[in-house]
This record gives C-alpha cells, sequence and structure tokens, in this order.
C-alpha cells in the first residue's frame, strides 16, 4: 500500500492523522477537534472447525486494530467469501459467531457483502471513534515506559498442531507421527487457545487509556517481534528509543513448548525472522524455543503496551478491576530495535 503514498500526499490530506506513510494498525481521520473516525479492516480463511468460533475469532480479531488505537468500536460491515457448496447454516453460524463478538463490543454490525470464493473467508470493515489527542501510535513509546502484553502467546502453534493431528488427518501421517513421537492435540490446549483468540481487546484497551499510554499495536501475523520492531523502530526515529524484552517474562498457553518441540510451526515461524532479524538481538542465553516463540504468528492476539512510569498503578488496576489478564515484559530504552535478554 505504501507505493499509493505518494498519490495521496499528507500535507493535502491534513485531517488523515494516520494513513499510508508510517505503519499502524488503523487509517485514522479527524472529524473535528474532538472526534476522529478509526478505519480498519481484516479477514482470513477458517483456522478452526466449529464455524460460530471461527466467526467469533475472526471478528475479534478485526476489532482489535481499533483497540489498538486506543479507541472504541462504533459499527462494523462483513467481508466474506464462500465456496457454492457450504451450506447456507454453516454461513448463519459464522456470522453469528461474528455477530456475536460484535454485540459484546457495543457495536452493530450494519451491512456487509459476500461473495462466492473457491475457499472461505471472513472478518470485518470496522469504524471506531477516538478524540485525535488520544490515539496510541506505533511510534509514541519513550525511555522508561514499561512493556505490558495482555495475552499469550502461541496460538498459532496451538491451531496448526490442531489442523496437522486432527480428525482430518491421513492414517499415512498419523502413522509416521505417531514413529516420531510427535503428540496430539490436547483438547485443554487447543480450548485455552481458542478462549484467548475469541477474547476481545476492548478492557486491556481501556486499561491502557487510564494508564496514559501513547503507544500500543496489536500481536497477530507478525508475531511479537514482528509488530514488536515495527513499534520500536518507529519510537527510534521520533525519540531515539528501543526495546529491551525478557523472555523468561513473556507468557505461553499451555502446551505451546511441547508444540514447538514436535515442529508445529506457521510459515511465519521462518518468514517474520527473515523480514525483522535485522532489528532484533538475542542473549546467548535465549532458547531456540523461546525464540520461535517470540517470532511465531499469532491470531487475535493481545495488545502490546508501552505504559509510562506514572501510569502503571492505574494501567494495573483497571486491567485487575476488568478481569483482563497482563504481563510486564520488558522496557523502553535508549537505543534501537529490540533486545532480548
Amino acid at each position: 500500500m505504501r507505493q499509493l503514498a505518494g498519490i495521496f500526499p499528507a500535507n493535502e490530506y491534513p485531517d488523515v492523522l494516520i494513513g499510508l506513510g508510517e505503519p499502524d494498525d488503523a487509517a485514522v481521520y479527524r472529524l473535528d477537534d474532538e472526534r476522529a473516525l478509526i478505519k480498519t479492516t481484516d479477514f482470513f480463511t477458517p483456522i478452526v472447525d466449529d464455524p460460530w468460533l471461527y466467526g467469533a475469532i475472526a471478528a475479534a480479531n478485526s476489532m482489535s486494530d481499533v483497540y489498538a488505537m486506543g479507541g472504541e468500536v462504533l459499527f462494523c460491515l462483513n467481508i466474506a467469501g464462500f465456496p457454492e457448496e457450504i451450506g447456507m447454516e454453516v454461513v448463519a453460524q459464522i456470522f453469528a459467531g461474528g455477530a456475536a463478538k460484535v454485540r459484546e463490543a457495543g457495536a452493530a454490525i450494519a451491512g456487509g457483502h459476500t461473495v462466492t470464493n473457491p475457499e472461505p473467508f471472513y472478518g470485518l470493515s470496522v469504524t471506531g471513534l477516538i478524540h485525535p489527542d488520544r490515539v496510541m501510535r506505533k511510534g509514541r513509546a519513550a525511555a522508561g515506559d514499561r512493556l505490558f502484553l495482555t495475552k499469550p502467546l502461541g496460538t498459532g502453534i496451538i491451531t496448526t498442531a490442531a489442523k496437522l493431528t486432527g480428525p482430518g488427518e491421513n492414517m499415512a501421517h498419523r502413522i509416521a507421527r505417531k514413529a516420531q513421537g510427535k503428540p496430539d492435540i490436547d483438547q485443554n490446549h487447543l480450548d485455552a487457545a481458542v478462549a484467548s483468540m475469541t477474547r476481545l481487546n476492548k478492557a486491556a484497551a481501556a486499561a491502557a487509556r487510564a494508564g496514559g499510554v501513547h503507544s500500543a499495536t496489536d500481536i497477530t501475523g507478525f508475531g511479537l517481534l514482528g509488530h514488536g520492531s515495527e513499534m520500536a523502530l518507529a519510537a527510534g526515529r521520533e525519540s531515539g528509543v528501543g526495546f529491551r524484552i525478557e523472555a523468561a517474562a513473556v507468557p505461553a498457553l499451555p502446551g505451546t513448548f511441547a508444540y514447538i518441540a514436535a515442529g508445529y510451526l506457521t510459515r511465519g515461524s521462518t518468514r517474520n525472522p527473515d523480514h525483522f532479524r535485522a532489528n532484533v538481538t538475542f542473549a546467548p542465553t535465549v532458547s531456540d524455543a523461546q525464540r520461535t516463540l517470540l517470532w511465531e504468528a499469532e491470531t487475535s492476539g493481545g495488545l502490546l503496551a508501552a505504559v509510562p512510569g506514572a501510569g502503571v498503578a492505574a494501567f494495573r488496576g483497571e486491567c485487575e478491576a476488568a478481569g483482563q489478564a497482563y504481563w510486564e515484559i520488558g522496557e523502553v530504552v535508549p537505543g534501537r530495535g529490540i533486545q532480548i535478554i
């Protein structure tokens, strides 16, 4: 998209506060001195077998970018494509799962567009609202801010394990996998991953606002280190800072390291380091499994928030009052990129 920036130069569109220039989680358009619209869209193909849960996960993931900017969701439009052979009852369940999450967000689905497509996909176009001066941008982290993560990692790894060991697995693959000692998916592990993916980032965003957070992002396909790199590099350009993250402090969903050991990895495990490796330095004591976890793709992950020291108590208090989990994983320091210790 950034190749279009020359067609829409920022000086000609001063009310486009965030657009095609610096990468961020959503576009922001100023309506007046008190209101700005947040706009984003996202969709993906099924990652779980249950159609209702697929719809719920896709909707939560789509709305997450508005929360990453610090806003509230106003309304959404469905974006979907399905093969002709998929029954309408399945499509209805996907839409119902998405609708349930939008309603939980306090928003509405106001329409949408569906096409025929060889592979199913579903997501939302999402419109949110925020005060123009309170947008949480990727590049506004400052030295001394403390880094908090609001969901554990491992969704991509666990859903990959479920795909490779589930009911659709052929017998030859199963025999070979068992001979290699690779485990079946544990339903409890999959349930925990689904619960994480369907959890909205609404409460996390409210806690970030209470803590005076100016900089955040949500963790999805680029993994913690990919999205963290975008945030750290933008902050480096603005104020000469980078991130220091403690690998052992980063939370993982139950079973994640066992599935890493078994080789149940997404394409993100290689694509993300290929793209972002130059921005990340690992201490020699960080294990290969920890590195994989930090690089791996996530679906509907939590927020990574740079919380000012003066706002940490308010951030923690808001999280605890709302039942929102959080983990302190590092800090913002002078420098560039990300140091993993």
